[in-house]
This record gives C-alpha cells, structure tokens and sequence, in this order.
C-alpha cells in the first residue's frame, strides 16, 4: 500500500506552512503570477470561487520542538534586537500581502489563522497592528474567526486578555500534555503547572478556544493517556485536536528517535479511549483528529478540508488559490531573513505551480475525506472543475470494500474507512 501523506501536525492548524524537504539552498524567486495569466483559457471549468481563507506564518519559538517538522526557528534575539526583528517581519507580511492582492481581490475573507512558530511570541499590540493591516487591506467576513496559536509558558500566559482585545476571537494553546515526564520527554519548555494555568486563563479570555494534545508518547500508558483527556475535559473546551505522536523525516526525533514509543495496538486502544471519552464529555469526532461541541468546529480548518481556498502569508505558508479555468499552489520563501528580503520588494514566492488536473480528485479526498460528514459530490464538481466521472470507478471499488457510503449525493466514509483512511485515500491515486 502507498504511503499516504496525512498531515501530521502537533497543532490545532492544518495549516499554510506544510512540512517540506530541508533545502540547502532556496531557489530564486518565482516569476510573478498576474491575474491575467491565471484568467487565459485552460482546461478546468470551476463555476464559482471557493471561500477564502488567510493564513499568517510567524516562525519563532523559544525552542525547536524534536518532533516538529515545520518550518519554525528558535528566537536566538532578544530585547531590542528581537524587536526589531519582528517589527521588519511584520512589515514583510503587509508588503507580501499587497503584492498578492491581485490574485484574490474582490474576495471576501472567511477566517485568518496566525501559526507558527509561536504567534504568541509576539506582544498584543504587534497582533493588533497586523490584524489592522490585514482588515485594511482585505474585507473580513462578519464574525470571521481569527485564531491565533499560543503555547502555555507564564509569559504567554499573561498575554491572553490582551489578545482577546486586540481582535483575535479564538485561542489554541498547545499543551500537548499534562505530565511533566512526558512534556520533557516531548522537549517542551513549559510544565504541568504552567499547563493547567494557561488553560485556566484561557477559558477566562475566551468563549472560544482549542486545547492541543498528543497521545502516543514515549512510555505513556494507556492510564496516563485517559489522566491527561480527564485534565483537559475538566476545562470545558469547545474544541480539542488530538495528535498521535510522529516521526517525520528532517527532526530530531528522526535522527534520535525516542524510546519506547507504544506499540501500535495499543495506539489504537488510546485512540478508542479518545473518541468515548470526549463523547461523553459531549464533544463529537468531527475529523479524523478534531473534537468540537456543536457550533465549535474550526472554520479555518474546515476550509481547508472542504477544499477552499487560502493565502499564505509568512515564511514558508503554503497557497491555494482558484482561478475559473485553474487552481495553484505557491510556496513561500522558508528562511526567516530571506523571506525578508524578499517579501520587502514583492518577490516572497518561491514555487508557484498550476495543480495538474490528474492530481485533483486525490488532492481533493485527502481533505475532504477526513471529515466525518463527507462531502457533496457537487461540492467535488464546483470545487475541482472536474465531472464526476473522474472519481466514479474509484467511489465503486471503496463502496465495495466498505469504506465509504453514498445517498442522495454526498459521500461519507465509514467508521472502517475512518479508521483505515490511507486505503481509502489509496484509491485516488494518479495512475
């Protein structure tokens, strides 16, 4: 069976700064996409654009995690330094959204989703000022959901009212675990303490907000996996990501793989424990690593896995973006400094490549099948420009084998089919 690339991300963002190959050298700038390219004739046929989505990449963290793969950079600066690192890094957004206006203007944004990184590096009044540029410069959809990712350490912590006044409506703070054994053996700098205090004031800043964990862990027993769901549930969050621990290629732990990482029976267990727990707590599995309460499942997210569109700000974010006749894929510059430079005088896209019409339907259904309620088989049309006829041998042969259902037009897959989604995915390869 093929390897299926399923993000695996330790964050509430399925997020604009996908992991990607370390690179040695950064290639030159890509040639600048202007709206008349992306408008000529070409061979998809979408009837309408996609809603829209802003993603912005902020790449610093105290520390680099040994289990992350994407694009973030210890903050070696500090005082004056660091500040006017950020201040020349929140000029090169703003610079880097204006010359992408073109390709998205008249469009209306659906959610923004500040990642990292560790977003919450920057004070309050930074965020604030970004999200000014932001609204001055794209129109925000009433109640737009504006996320900002944060990581529990008290000097976060403090922080939280002030993000809520500064505009940001959703908090999701990774804590990954409530143990400190397992918090140290996952190379975090924060500890239980600090853990439980953040979501304390968490809860108090805001209606809304995530609570990132992981299960898996080096040693954890399926016990102590049940111990930290209990402690996050105590907290009543409106959303909860939960993330099997992964070795990915370019980490630490690729290179020093921790010991003793459960066997995958009982991954398995932790993972059925999960989904009762929270149930019962009243949260439902709404994808393959979310639980929201009603009304609370990310906006942002789901975008993303109903094939939307989103622009990628920052240091290596990712683009999707949709064209009546095609879809492309951008890429930015990864090196903090030369994202820089080269967001500063419009040039911040490394890669930028029209999506091949024989990629689409799989592109498609490694979003859109990792959803619990599916996906309208009109939504595949409207979404990818494709006919129907391009995915319907392959809804067959999963119907056949009991991974999916079909009525009245939309496609869900089945708890196997959940459960076993990289053979689900499997048949929507490219030939």
């Amino acid at each position: 069976m093929p390897t299926i690339p399923i993000h695996p991300a330790a964050s509430d963002a399925q997020h604009g700064a996908d992991p990607a190959p370390a690179l040695t050298a950064e290639p030159a700038p890509a040639t600048p996409r202007d709206l008349q390219q992306s408008m000529r004739p070409g061979v998809l046929h979408l009837p309408s654009l996609p809603p829209l989505a802003l993603y912005v990449h902020l790449p610093w963290c105290l520390k680099k995690c040994p289990y992350c793969d994407f694009n973030s950079h210890a903050l070696t600066a500090s005082g004056a330094e660091a500040e006017a690192l950020q201040s020349r890094y929140l000029d090169a957004l703003v610079a880097d959204l204006e010359a992408a206006l073109p390709l998205v203007w008249g469009r209306k944004v659906l959610s923004v989703f500040l990642g990292g990184g560790t977003p919450s590096l920057f004070a309050p009044e930074r965020i604030e000022a970004l999200l000014g540029a932001l609204r001055a410069r794209l129109p925000l959809l009433p109640g737009c959901e504006i996320t900002l990712e944060a990581n529990p350490g008290s000097f976060e912590r403090e922080r939280f009212h002030a993000f809520r006044a500064a505009g940001v409506t959703r908090l999701s703070v990774g804590v990954q675990s409530f143990s400190d054994r397992h918090l140290q053996a996952l190379g975090r700098v924060h500890d239980r303490a600090q853990a439980l205090a953040a979501m304390q004031e968490a809860a108090q800043a805001f209606d809304n907000f995530n609570l990132d964990l992981m299960y898996a862990l080096p040693g954890q027993t399926l016990a102590e996996l049940e111990q930290d769901v209990h402690t996050a549930l105590a907290f009543a969050p409106p959303h909860l990501s939960i993330y099997q621990l992964t070795v990915e290629p370019n980490t630490y732990f690729a290179k020093h793989p921790p010991p003793a990482l459960p066997e995958d029976d009982l991954a398995y267990a932790m993972l059925d424990r999960i989904t009762a727990l929270t149930q019962a707590a009243g949260l439902q599995r709404y994808e393959v690593s979310a639980y929201a309460r009603p009304g609370h499942a990310c906006v942002h997210n789901g975008n993303y896995w109903q094939f939307g569109d989103y622009l990628g700000l920052g240091a290596g974010a990712h683009s999707k973006l949709s064209f009546a006749h095609r879809i492309v894929r951008q890429v930015r510059f990864r090196d903090p400094q030369r994202y820089i430079a080269q967001a500063l005088t419009g040039q911040a896209v490394a890669q930028d490549d029209e999506v091949r019409r024989a990629d689409l339907p799989f592109e498609f259904m490694l979003n859109a099948l990792r959803l619990r309620a599916g996906f309208a088989l009109q939504d595949y049309c409207d979404r990818t420009g494709l006919p129907l006829s391009t995915i319907a041998p392959a809804l067959e042969q999963a119907e056949r084998q009991g991974l999916i259902t079909r009525d009245l037009g939309h496609v869900r897959p089945t708890a196997r089919g959940f459960d076993f989604l990289n053979d689900l995915l499997a048949f929507f390869l490219p030939e």
